[in-house]
């Protein structure tokens, strides 16, 4: 899952975008409504974390602009303006929820699984194939019943994989996926990962490598 922290108070989008990579997400941010308008256009977000008060491009004009987008993310406001008439205001706007400063981080997260998997197209909440099972929410995942002890990373590839099945993921797309703009596009890490996680995962091999076309969960591991 991709997610764009929008906010100009640096300390609070750099706790933000911690917070939710230590949830296995992948987090670009942006400090005000310009920089964030050229990374929508750059990247495809599942979830936006807008701050309304930018500098820029202000964060009711964002919104609006992403509201308008083909293939538009989810829209979480969050901001200090909490009276119930902001918030109306801001949904009207076209935000998808609302939430007030000082927040709570659990919630925070909460909201933007709930928000990703409203997201159109959006898989069930509980993803299976090939005997796995993953549950972005509550962070827990198995195959065959068996529990997985997976690190965020290695989590979050198995979830991008998921999500794609029966289809493949080129390296290149895990590494947009899973990790973030600052990753090293020449960078063997996906290639270990996905190795680590292979090890996990245990026999017979679940995940298979088509050169030249990437990574994919196999409908048979038998096969």
């Amino acid at each position: 899952m991709r997610i764009l922290v929008v906010e100009d108070a640096r300390a609070l989008a750099e706790v933000v975008a911690e917070g939710l990579r230590d949830q296995g997400m992948a987090v670009d941010l942006a400090y005000d409504g310009l920089a964030a308008a050229a990374k929508l256009d750059l990247a495809p977000y599942d979830v936006v974390v807008l701050d309304r008060d930018l500098p820029g491009i202000h964060g009711d004009t964002l919104c609006r602009m992403i509201t308008e987008r083909d293939d538009r993310p989810m829209v979480l406001m969050l901001t200090a303006a909490g009276t119930p008439g902001d918030r109306v205001s801001g949904l009207t706007l076209g935000a998808d929820d609302y939430l007030a400063k000082p927040f709570h981080f659990p919630e925070l997260v909460l909201r933007v699984h709930a928000l990703a998997r409203r997201r159109p197209a959006a898989r069930p909440r509980t993803l299976r194939a090939a005997g796995l099972e993953l549950d972005p929410v509550r962070r827990t995942s198995s195959r065959d019943g068996r529990p997985l002890a997976l690190s965020v990373k290695e989590f979050a590839v198995l979830e991008a994989l998921l999500r794609a099945s029966p289809g493949f993921l080129s390296a290149e797309e895990l590494l947009e996926q899973v990790w973030d703009e600052n990753a090293d596009p020449f960078t063997n890490t996906v290639t270990v990962t996905v190795g680590r996680l292979r090890r996990k995962l245990g026999a017979p091999p679940v995940i298979t490598t088509t050169t030249g076309v990437g990574y994919r969960i196999a409908d048979d591991p038998a096969r």
